[in-house]
């Protein structure tokens, strides 16, 4: 059995990401199965919840479950799944939640760096073995891509009165001027090895 070095786990990481099989180990990574699911369970569950809220009260009654339901759902994925899970961004809307460490600030530039480059937000993510006080950790990012329905709280021309409801709720808001397909923010997860 080949022992791979923290510099080649991480190669061997990024290369599962990309949906390509190291040389020497052709399963997935379950720790990136793991993650994926938890996303998709998270974004699901938020998605649901923010097209009825807006159905039934518009981007006003949506920033509120983007304020309180969000997190919850965060946490109560963390709980359940012993990941911590939560987003993160660059230009985040609450900057206590939201703000990225050092190394997911590294990520989220580097995720910038490959859209120029032509690379799809869709499926833009990013997985790492890195050493902490408190031992290894498995940590990844997915990219948000920002779509139609988030132009309304999170575009350049948002309505007057949507703006003071964010102003209202974020008044350090830096989550807005996006455009239809740039990285809104990301995913984050992270777990002890």
């Amino acid at each position: 059995m080949k022992v791979l070095t923290r510099p080649t786990l991480a190669a061997a990481c990024a290369l599962l990401i990309a949906g390509l099989a190291h040389a020497d180990d052709k399963a997935a990574n379950p720790n990136v199965d793991e993650a994926k699911g938890l996303i998709k369970q998270f974004a699901d569950q938020l998605q649901s919840e923010l097209k009825t809220s807006i159905n039934n009260g518009g981007p006003i009654k949506a920033i509120e479950v983007c304020q309180k339901r969000a997190p919850a759902i965060a946490a109560g994925l963390s709980r359940s799944s012993g990941w911590e899970v939560g987003r993160t961004s660059l230009k985040p809307r609450n900057a206590k939640l939201g703000a990225p460490d050092d190394w997911e600030r590294g990520v989220l530039e580097s995720f910038e760096t490959r859209k120029a480059s032509g690379e799809s937000v869709e499926t833009m993510a990013h997985a790492e073995v890195v050493e902490t006080d408190q031992g290894q950790r498995f940590r990844f990012m997915k990219a948000v891509p920002t779509q139609e329905v988030c132009l309304a709280c999170h575009g350049t021309e948002i309505s007057e009165p949507v703006a003071a409801a964010l102003d209202e709720r974020y008044p350090q808001d830096q989550a807005r001027g996006f455009a239809l397909g740039d990285i809104r923010g990301a995913f984050s997860l992270s777990k002890p090895l």
